[in-house]
Formats: C-alpha cells, sequence, structure tokens
C-alpha cells in the first residue's frame, strides 16, 4: 500500500463500529433494566411513573458515552488542526504535525494533519528561496550601482585627460548595461515563472531566426579572437514562439563565447528531426565538473568565478524555464578543460 492510499474506510467502520457496538451495549443494558422495572412496576401497577423514570436514564448514559467519543475523536484533533492554521496564517512553520495514529492506521483528521505539514514544508521552502532570490539581486545590484557612482565621481574631476575620460565612460556605460541586464532577466523570469509570458506558438523558419542569433555574437566573437563553426540545415521551420526560443540561442551562445578564450572555436548546429528540430552549441572552452553541471540551471548560481562580472547567473535559469514551457529538453555534456556542448529537442510542426 502507499502512503498516500490511507486505510480510510477500515478505519472509519472500525471506529464507528466501536461507536455502535458500546452504544448498542447500553441500550441493551437500558432496555433490560428498563423491563425488570417494568415487570416490577406492573406488579406495583405504578408502570406509568416507572417508564417516564427509565427513558431519561437511558438517554442520559447514551449521551454521556457520546460525549466522550466526540471529546476524543473529534473536538482534540479539529482544536489541533485549529492550532496548527492558526500559526500558518501567521508565517510560523515550525508546528508540531504529530499525528494520533500510525501510518495504516490514519483517520481523516491525520489525513488532514499531514497535508498540513506537506503544505508547510512548501511554503518554508517558498520562502527560502524568496530570501534567497532577494538576496542575491541585491547583492547583484551593488556591483553595477558602485561602479557607476566611482566613475561618475571621477568624470566629475576636473582637468581629467580625454582618454582617461573615454575609459571611465566606456566602463560606466557596460555597468550601465550589466544593470539594465539583471533587471530585464528579473523581469523576464517572474514573468516565465508566474505564467504571465505564455508561449505564442507561431511557424517561422528557424534555420533563419538561429542565423540572425549568431550574428548578433560575430562582433564580440571577432574582437576576442573566438571563431564560429556553424552547420545550420537550411528550410527548418518550426511551430514555436520565436522570442521565448531567441532568449535561449542568446543565452547559450553569450555563455559559449564569454567561456571561450582567444582562439578557441564556437560551433552551432541545426538539424530537423522528427517534426521537430535539434539545436547544438558547443565551446572549446573551460568545461566544467559534474557537481557545477548540477547546479547550473539554479537562479544566481555561477560555477566559474572567474567570469562572475560578465553576467549575473541567470542565463542559464531562464533558458531552462524557457524549454520547460515550449515542451524541450536540454541536455549538457562537459568536461573541465575540454568545454561543454548543450542540446535542445523541440517538438513542433515542421
Amino acid at each position: 500500500m502507499k502512503r498516500g492510499e490511507k486505510k480510510r474506510g477500515v478505519v472509519g467502520l472500525t471506529e464507528y463500529g466501536s461507536l455502535a457496538v458500546l452504544v448498542i451495549a447500553v441500550a441493551a443494558v437500558g432496555a433490560a433494566v428498563f423491563g425488570i422495572v417494568w415487570r416490577v412496576a406492573g406488579r406495583l401497577s405504578v408502570a406509568v411513573g416507572v417508564t417516564a423514570a427509565a427513558v431519561p436514564v437511558v438517554t442520559l448514559l447514551v449521551w454521556l458515552v457520546w460525549r466522550l467519543f466526540k471529546r476524543r475523536k473529534v473536538d482534540r484533533p479539529v482544536a489541533k488542526i485549529l492550532n496548527v492554521t492558526e500559526h500558518m496564517a501567521q508565517g510560523e512553520f515550525n508546528i508540531d504535525f504529530s499525528l494520533a495514529h500510525e501510518w495504516g492506521e490514519y483517520d481523516v483528521f491525520d489525513l488532514i494533519l499531514e497535508n498540513l505539514g506537506t503544505t508547510a514544508e512548501e511554503l518554508k521552502k517558498a520562502e527560502a528561496r524568496r530570501s534567497d532570490f532577494v538576496a542575491n539581486v541585491s547583492h547583484e545590484l551593488k556591483t553595477p550601482l558602485a561602479v557607476i557612482r566611482n566613475c561618475a565621481d571621477v568624470l566629475r574631476q576636473e582637468g581629467l585627460p580625454e582618454e582617461r575620460r573615454r575609459e571611465y565612460a566606456e566602463v560606466l556605460g557596460a555597468a550601465a548595461g550589466r544593470l539594465s541586464d539583471l533587471v530585464s532577466n528579473v523581469l523576464k523570469l517572474d514573468k516565465l515563472e508566474n505564467g504571465s509570458l505564455p508561449p505564442e506558438n507561431k511557424p517561422f523558419d528557424l534555420s533563419e531566426s538561429l542565423a540572425l542569433c549568431v550574428l548578433q555574437f560575430e562582433e564580440v566573437a571577432e574582437r576576442k579572437g573566438v571563431s564560429f563553426d556553424c552547420a545550420i540545415e537550411e528550410g527548418v521551420s518550426l511551430v514555436s514562439d520565436e522570442s521565448l526560443l531567441s532568449v535561449i540561442w542568446t543565452n547559450l551562445l553569450s555563455n559559449a563565447v564569454k567561456f571561450t578564450e582567444a582562439g578557441g572555436t564556437v560551433g552551432v548546429t541545426l538539424r530537423a528531426e522528427g517534426g521537430g528540430a535539434v539545436v547544438s552549441v558547443r565551446d572549446t572552452g573551460c568545461g566544467m565538473s559534474a557537481e557545477t553541471g548540477a547546479h547550473i540551471f539554479d537562479k544566481f548560481y555561477q560555477g566559474d568565478t572567474s567570469h562572475a562580472q560578465e553576467g549575473n547567473g541567470l542565463g542559464l535559469a531562464l533558458v531552462k524555464k524557457a524549454i520547460d514551457l515550449l515542451g524541450g529538453e536540454i541536455f549538457v555534456e562537459s568536461k573541465p578543460g575540454e568545454g561543454s556542448r548543450f542540446t535542445v529537442r523541440l517538438h513542433g510542426g515542421s
């Protein structure tokens, strides 16, 4: 029997069966007493008076038994559930969720408490994730804001050489760009997680869309000394959300260029497959360990801190969320020192 399949029917029959036996026994004793009293009353010709006295006695006995049962089986667990919900309503989740019965003998109140305990655990995790998210966003905001403030202070100095002024202006622009990217990614991720950015699936030319995304990074790659090796099959069309897919390609290509040193190569392939498509982005960069690979889709996670100034740890979280919404899959192959390969499998009309 699975944990979720509580023996509700058996337990219910057992408990209420016990109550029925108890009530019947009390009624039987009352009836016997009443019979004896009735016979005596008949002999004494006071049957009416004795009957009036016996009925309240039996009623009182039954009422007492019911009160004892209700207090033990209903009032106490209901009071505990009420106490638990009051604490949860105040944001307190470290509560006593101990159950009255062992597993397999749960009653309906045990099931309610168990469900409340599960809910409390999920709420605790959600609160922890919220706190971590706020802390990470605050940390990510501090760095570019500090750079902007310092550059602004320097640029206000009189007599600053023009060359130095241009250098600080470029740093200022880069910090502002990083800040803008962070805000944009946070908003996009929030919309994706809240379902306020549902996919708009339409037929489009995936080959052309992917090629345009690659072109956006050619200048950056050229300045860094990184070359592209593309094998994009022509005429691959897909029914999907082109804008969401662009978010995926942009982040994968950005990471590939970022982690590839001068003289390295970024490879991009596209092929149609079974009514869908498979896109692969690989690099000859530093690669990553299995431990790092297990967390790369977590928000704000950055396995290689040497490139921390070039990103905010939200790119791959966006990629994973977008792929999940589109009903696709993503696979990662990587080894330290041997680069990484991200393979995205998409489903849709071709």
